[in-house]
């Protein structure tokens, strides 16, 4: 029996995780997964990390146990450098690795486009470091703002699903913190949400954007459309028409780049934001040998959202057709990326839905409470999937029967009076 094909992947999000646990289900095939981090996440759910308003139980997945139950072998450490005529690849941990095919699925940051004091006075929401540091920043700032009954200052600089998504989590997170709730959230928080579009959400129709400002503003938020912004300072953001925004707690979630290691790559075709061209195969274009999924990867032709759902098939793609019909010796037939639509949740006060069709549902009743059943039903799927359904459904029942949020509990009220 010939010897198996050594497949690595670099990276091990949603679509890095599904190659690997498909391919490791065929016996011509090894394979290695290379992640910098201990636990895969659903990154989704990144902003309701980041509040508190969802736990660390049960919704963290240990690559090392991942690896014993799928059958792929797990190294935590990053990509170094790349030999692509010798096929190996340089890890920072001293380790080379040969590959046969090499899988890119390293995922995207946000982009700050450049602005001045974005990348040093901002934080930013790429991985769950980051939604820790927010989590931790926000509840610290809120604990000063009831000891001196000054409102905390909040900038949050993108209009997208992300930037909107994560505002309403914060408030709910105060909403839901016993001894706080809504009006002490109206008297400790000053919010505002920047976009540089004329509208929020642009991915949506124009009415679900128009429902999402009213939402906001209805939580107390000052909505800014149009708003470039020119410079972001230690306390302030400066806006190209000349306005400034009062802001103690800054958070960018504007753009989408490519990974910042996809610049090891530098001989291969890359796009302008980063990522690596691919072919409808998703080939890089300049070596057959590489693959490119996720957000770290474009297509002239046709070019998919940077979506988990878009990375979901693209893993499942990798894993199911591309390289078992490569390693087969049989020809591949192009991706086809499915539509199946799109939602967004802003927290429990509202959601919306978007059919493949683009028709929108949701924003009030049924219609809403449909579009945050689906939103948190791509999470819970994805987790049945990695942790059996079992420990998928005990994770979703503590999150529905527990009566507060778990980010913020006696971190606030416990804390502050601890320290009063």
């Amino acid at each position: 029996m010939s010897a198996k094909k050594h497949v690595v992947i670099l990276g091990g999000g949603v679509g890095g995780l599904e190659a690997a646990n498909l391919l490791s289900r065929n016996s011509r095939i090894k394979v290695t997964l290379v992640d910098q981090n201990s636990v895969h996440i659903w990154k989704p759910a990144l902003h309701e990390f980041a509040s508190g308003t969802i736990g660390h139980r049960g919704n963290l997945f240990a690559f090392t146990e991942l690896a014993k139950r799928f059958g792929f072998e797990f190294i935590q450490t990053t990509m170094e450098n790349i030999d692509r005529s010798t096929k190996t690849v340089q890890l920072k941990n001293g380790l080379t690795l040969q590959y046969d095919q090499l899988v890119v699925a390293l995922g995207a940051r946000a982009n700050d486009f450049g602005t001045p004091g974005a990348k040093e006075n901002s934080l930013f929401l790429n991985s769950l470091a980051d939604a820790t540091v927010i989590h931790d920043r926000f509840r610290d700032l809120l604990i000063q703002a009831q000891k001196t009954n000054t409102a905390v200052q909040m900038s949050i600089v993108g209009g997208g699903a992300t930037g909107v998504q994560l505002a309403a989590e914060l408030c709910q997170a105060i909403d839901t913190t016993p001894g706080l709730g809504e009006a002490a959230r109206r008297r400790l928080l000053k919010p505002t949400l920047i976009e540089a579009l004329p509208r929020l959400l642009a991915a949506f129709p124009e009415r679900v954007s128009a429902e999402a400002k009213a939402e906001l503003e209805r939580l107390g938020f000052n909505v800014i459309t149009n708003g470039m912004v020119s410079e972001v300072g230690t306390d302030h953001i400066a806006l190209k028409d000349g306005r400034t925004i009062p802001a103690d707690f800054r958070i960018w979630a504007a753009g989408v780049q490519a990974s910042a290691a996809t610049a090891l790559f530098g001989d291969l075709e890359l796009s302008r934001g980063g990522q690596l061209m691919v072919t409808p195969t998703l080939q890089t274009t300049q070596d057959p040998a590489i693959f490119a999924i996720g957000d770290c990867a474009r297509m002239d032709e046709n070019p998919v959202a940077p979506t988990a759902q878009a990375a979901r098939q693209q893993g499942r793609y990798i894993g199911r057709v591309a390289i078992p019909r490569l390693v087969a010796g049989k020809a591949v037939p192009p991706f086809v990326y499915n539509d199946r639509g799109s939602v967004v949740s802003l927290a429990h006060y509202n959601a919306w839905g978007m059919w493949p069709s683009k028709k929108d549902f949701g924003g009030h009743g049924l219609g809403a409470r449909f579009a945050r059943f689906i939103h948190e039903g791509l999470f819970r799927q994805h987790q049945m999937g990695l942790s059996g359904i079992f420990r998928m459904v005990c994770a979703t029942l503590s999150e529905h029967l527990r009566p507060n949020n778990p980010g913020l509990i006696g971190k606030i009220t416990g804390k502050a009076k601890k320290e009063v």
